[in-house]
């Protein structure tokens, strides 16, 4: 069988989690391939809000394994907290959530190390959210993380308190002092997670290939802030990109298929960094509030915008999207217009295509389409409004990828197949 991929095309939120929820009956496992809790990704049952921030989205499905990859670096406190949040509302965890051996410890010295680089940026900041994921990476590329795998070994204490010590060391010459109040939880939460089940990623996903079973690999995150390929410095740690999903979970190109591509509306970003189509009016804070752009993880108000097609293009090219999601069309429904980007500008030349380094001088050039200025209930996609199933259209055209699925509201049910 094959591995697909559903992962985001913007500066993440783009609603994944609900996507996955969805789709989850039609697979086997689903598995985070990168990230750590940094990401939230937000699902509705029923009436009831989760948000979640390291175990895959298709923890509310029976009979679905969901796997936390090797490319994904955990934090045991978080995760044992979303645990058990979970078993309190009826989830079953222990049958099955199966962790990857192989992905990398966060400390709590990763997060004070966070601290201490962010605020010793000063004006410079990145817009961390301060949860020890890029630290956790350095020391994964440095050769000095922990392995999660590691918790059973007879040197893990010794391991550990090498590796904090060295952190405390690095935070001192920062002019910081290392916050360690934490660390009994998080010892107390690592012995707590030795009764759930680990696997060594890369050999179980591709036995289960073999025996036909379908897997979707769920990204975190989006793909504008890919390490690689996203505006750096203001991405994350790593691999956003379907690429990710070779490293992260140990397959071969050749076992991805179908890539899911989630893309809102409109454009959020949340933290610093280059952002065409911001809006700094009266529109963009509509939005935020039709929308109610605020993190998932962190809370923070999220900067909107009108939807960017140079990067939307981009993005659905270095994924190689097959099916285009659209999420939040709703919250346009009391817009007279709807803008968008079909090119900026720079420098009083017009480019379709992003450049190199996005940065804060490029303009948007702004088209808008008419909007349908309504509510949205309907049993049917055909009954929509047609000036929004207009702006699907367009959507599809300027992207030139298939559109398959438009969520109208935050419900489970609250989306339409096309």
């Amino acid at each position: 069988m094959h591995v697909d991929v559903l992962l985001g095309l913007q500066w993440g939120d783009e609603g994944k989690g609900k996507i996955v929820d969805f789709l989850a009956n039609q697979y086997d496992f689903i598995a985070r391939y990168q990230g750590g809790p940094n990401a939230g990704h937000t699902i509705y049952i029923e009436t009831k809000k989760f948000v979640l921030h390291t175990i895959p989205s298709g923890i509310f499905h029976d009979k679905i394994g969901n796997i936390i990859g090797n490319g994904v670096v955990i934090n045991p406190i978080t995760l044992m907290e979303e645990i058990k949040e979970l078993e309190v509302a009826g989830v079953d965890i222990k049958s099955k959530l199966l962790i990857a051996k192989k992905a990398n410890l966060i400390l709590p010295t990763h997060i004070e190390l966070d601290k201490a680089s962010e605020q010793k940026r000063g004006n410079a900041k990145i817009g961390s959210t301060l949860r020890g994921i890029s630290p956790a990476y350095m020391d994964k590329t440095g050769r000095n993380a922990i392995k999660i795998g590691e918790i059973f070994s007879a040197n893990f204490e010794e391991k550990y308190n090498t590796l904090r010590d060295k952190h405390i060391e690095m935070i001192s010459t920062m002019g910081y002092q290392a916050d360690l109040s934490n660390e009994s939880k998080w010892l107390e939460s690592i012995n707590e997670l030795k009764s759930y089940t680990f696997i060594d990623c890369e050999q179980f996903v591709n036995k289960q290939l073999k025996k036909g079973k379908r897997i979707l690999a769920e990204g975190a995150q989006g793909a504008m802030l890919d390490i690689d390929y996203g505006t750096y410095p203001f991405v994350t740690s790593s691999n956003t990109i379907s690429g990710g999903v070779c490293s992260g979970l140990g397959v071969a190109p050749q076992k991805i298929k179908e890539v899911y591509g989630i893309t809102k509306a409109y454009c959020t970003r949340v933290g610093s960094g280059p952002f065409p189509t911001e809006l700094h009016d009266e529109t963009g804070e509509k939005i935020r509030k039709e929308g109610s752009e605020f993190g998932a993880t962190t809370g923070r108000p999220r900067r909107c915008g009108w939807i960017d097609f140079p990067a939307l293009r981009y993005a659905c090219m270095l994924n190689g999207v097959t099916k285009l999601c659209i999420t939040k069309i709703d919250v346009l429904n009391h817009f007279e217009e709807i803008g968008y980007c079909e090119e900026y500008n720079l420098n009083g030349e017009l480019s379709r295509e992003i450049p190199t380094y996005l940065t804060d001088e490029i303009q948007a050039k702004y088209q808008y389409a008419k909007g349908w200025n309504s509510d949205i209930s309907s049993s049917k996609y055909s009954e929509l409004p047609v000036q929004l199933t207009q702006f699907v259209q367009l959507i599809q055209e300027k992207t030139e990828t298939y559109v398959s699925l438009v969520s109208v509201g935050p419900g489970r049910d609250e989306l339409f197949e096309i």
